[in-house]
């Protein structure tokens, strides 16, 4: 992780889209349904959203990408990714048609880790 100070603009340039997906996340889960037809896996969805999570929050907390992370980045982005799933989970208990479910958590931290592993060896190929 930079031991670097940033500027308010910089940290809105680094953390608005990790906010923003973040909003994305959690309105997609307050649907009844999603707008996506029944053929597409939500074990899939749930994976590669959580994918997309850990990419912008590695751009978030490196300062952008690609970038060299290191083990307390990589095990910061997924404990953030998995327990923002896990507040997902919940708050789709309070969601007419949706469920929690542990299986939808672990499709959401798998896509977290390779999320947080693509950008790890992205950063040692930019070195």
């Amino acid at each position: 992780m930079p031991h670097r100070t940033t500027r308010p603009g910089e940290r809105v340039w680094f953390w608005g889209p990790a906010v923003a997906y973040m909003g994305l996340i959690f309105y997609l889960s307050s649907l009844s349904r999603l707008p996506i037809g029944p053929e597409v896996s939500d074990k899939l969805l749930h994976a590669t959203a959580y994918f997309g999570l850990a990419i912008v929050l590695v751009r978030a907390l490196c300062h952008g990408l690609p970038a060299r992370v290191g083990p307390a980045a990589a095990i910061t982005v997924w404990a953030v990714a998995t327990v923002f799933g896990v507040s997902d989970e919940v708050h789709q208990m309070f969601v007419p048609g949706r469920t929690a479910a542990l299986d939808d958590l672990a499709a959401d931290a798998v896509g977290a880790l390779a999320g947080v592993a693509l950008c790890w060896a992205w950063g040692k190929m930019s070195a």
